[in-house]
């Protein structure tokens, strides 16, 4: 993490614990108030009920001031929880630029060996990619911000940068968007939500509409008869009975939608709180303008929109209070009056509920992606490029690797351009091969990279690095291999990937290998494809002198007075030094 980001960190850490600290005063002191208010209106009431000129004044007195500083009190618990929340998120980010990981989230579950690169370039799991980069805080955004690491999409590149350039100068902003979506709880994924609303059946008549309104009003009108007009309660009655019959034969249907709106009104809350958030933001990037485009197109904004759906599904809920599901049910037709509008409200917007949520879930994940940019202000932006070299890279290193421990090489590949290397153990080979994939791949989704200069013209990733025997589909390591690498030969049939190979065919003997190795080469070279295949096996080098395409580096290890030394910077050439047998005997195994 760079300097400026670690003190931006520091500064807000600070601003918003000082705020803490004296809103929880404020809390202490407005529940003193309440309480004080309520034992003193209670005492007046006591002391005053024979005088009701009194004690009727002073009850409404103190009841109202009870209820000001109850919402004044209300008001300051959720600056509490925003302050809290934002110390939390800088908190955190200082936390991980002292390399503690621990808070966050490792994708283990994410990890699929069937995928073109998502298992071998240590993109989910501990010490991941996804942990080191991950900030969502919606479990949509999570999913769009996983979905973005596997998509291997090369369009738009350039219009990504720019979204992420954007982000990236937004830091308060990201951070209230972020304190804010955590704030909310929710109990329902949004893509359940999605398939219940739009496979959602009309059970309310359209009579529904009107029905309460015409009810609840001879409903006042029976209660000024009443009170002015010397008529019967008993009219009162027989029509209370007649709301709870009408009431009674939608209970099965509105108890479906008061079940339902239980578990999704929190989350609509959160969502159109967060939808107020984006709405009130500008944006220049094309990518977030299209985008933001999608909540303010309408005459009336997405908010406000979810807001009127969460304030029915709120009201509906309060049938949950007996007096409410009662009297309210019995004289005012409450339960078809709020199911009916959350009924109207699904028919009609349907169909704009997915892309109110995917927007949500975008700037969710953005918002990572921009939290990775701002944390590492010198990694540079690749420039894209329609002709020339695939990659050419200066200074190019891992980007999880500290900057004390970072060693970085120049990489220059052209398309239908295939590297040999090769190196002893230890020697940087795989990290060097993980760095290309992982660099490919944040390039693909517009982030920045870990070099000083990289050039690069858009292609797949595919990869074969790490394999595995399966049990559970009695599949042996080799057989497991070999499907991998016909998974490979198969995809280049249908478009340019830039393949990366480490150690292939480990499961067969040595001679063997070594042909099978040579003849899957030359079928890549025949395939056109672009990549690297990393070996030990040093035969493998000799066809650069039958293939223009082919070309060897190395990453050397050197033994100098009894100890092992690694450079760890990619070479042209062969590999000359090997140090198996030098660790069998320096670690007395031999």
């Amino acid at each position: 993490m760079e300097d400026n980001a670690k003190l931006f960190y520091q500064t807000e850490k600070k601003k918003y614990s000082d705020k803490l600290e004296v809103v929880q005063k404020q809390l202490k002191l407005y529940g003193l108030i309440r309480f004080t208010a309520f034992v003193t209106t209670v005492f007046c009431v006591y002391y005053f009920l024979d005088q009701t000129g009194i004690m009727i004044p002073l009850a409404l007195s103190g009841a109202t001031f009870f209820v000001i500083f109850l919402k004044k009190y209300w008001r300051k618990k959720e600056e509490k929880n925003r302050f809290s929340a934002l110390v939390a998120i800088n908190q955190l980010e200082l936390d991980v630029s002292k390399g503690d990981f621990s808070k966050l989230e490792t994708g283990d579950g994410y990890k699929n060996p069937k995928h073109a690169y998502n298992y071998d370039i240590d993109l989910f799991g501990k010490g991941s990619f996804f942990q080191f980069l991950n900030r969502t805080v919606t479990n949509s955004g999570r999913e769009e911000l996983v979905a973005q690491l596997n998509a291997n999409d090369i369009s738009h590149i350039e219009k990504k940068q720019a979204a992420l350039k954007e982000l990236a100068n937004l830091p308060k902003w990201r951070q209230e968007f972020s304190a804010l979506a955590g704030s909310i709880k929710t109990e329902i994924e949004t893509e359940e939500i999605i398939k219940w609303i739009q496979n959602y059946k009309k059970a309310i008549p359209s009579f529904g509409k009107w029905l309460p309104i015409f009810f609840s009003t001879i409903t006042c009108l029976l209660l000024l008869g009443i009170s002015f007009f010397d008529l019967s309660f008993h009219f009162l009655t027989l029509w209370f009975f007649v709301g709870l019959t009408i009431s009674s034969r939608y209970l099965k249907k509105v108890n479906y939608v008061y079940v339902k709106a239980g578990k999704v009104k929190s989350t609509f809350q959160q969502y159109y709180k967060l939808l107020q958030v984006l709405e009130q933001k500008e944006f220049s990037s094309e990518l977030l303008k299209s985008m933001h485009a999608k909540i303010c197109g309408n005459e009336n904004k997405a908010s406000q929109l979810m807001q009127f759906f969460f304030d029915r599904l709120n009201a509906l809920d309060q049938r949950n209070n007996i007096i409410v599901a009662v009297f309210g049910n019995g004289l005012l037709l409450w339960d078809m009056k709020q199911t009916y509008q959350i009924e109207s409200w699904i028919e009609q917007y349907r169909n704009n509920v997915a892309d109110w949520f995917q927007v949500i879930s975008f700037f969710d994940a953005q918002n990572s992606l921009a939290n990775y940019t701002f944390n590492n202000a010198s990694f540079v932006f690749p420039s894209i490029v329609k002709e020339g070299p695939i990659i050419v890279a200066d200074n190019f290193g891992h980007p999880l690797l500290s900057s004390a421990k970072r060693i970085t090489s120049d990489c220059h590949l052209d398309a239908q351009e295939f590297f040999i290397i090769t190196g002893a153990n230890m020697a940087g080979k795989s990290t060097f091969l993980r760095t290309l994939s992982l660099g490919i791949v944040m390039t693909n989704i517009g982030l920045p990279v870990c070099a000083k200069r990289f050039i690069y013209k858009p292609i797949k990733l595919i990869t074969s690095i790490r394999n595995s025997d399966s049990l559970a589909e009695d599949t042996s390591y080799f057989f497991s291999e070999l499907k991998r690498l016909k998974y490979i030969v198969e995809a280049l049939k249908e478009e340019d990937y830039f393949v990366v190979l480490d150690e292939i065919l480990k499961g067969t003997n040595s001679t063997d290998k070594a042909q099978g190795s040579q003849k899957f080469v030359e079928r890549l070279i025949a395939s056109q494809a672009t990549g690297v295949i990393a070996t030990h096996d040093l035969s493998l080098c000799e066809i650069e002198s039958e293939y223009d395409e082919i070309h060897n580096y190395y990453f050397d290890a050197e033994i100098k007075n009894d100890e092992l030394y690694f450079d760890y910077r990619l070479k042209k050439g062969i590999c000359q030094n090997m140090n198996a047998s030098f660790l069998l005997r320096k670690m007395e195994i031999v």
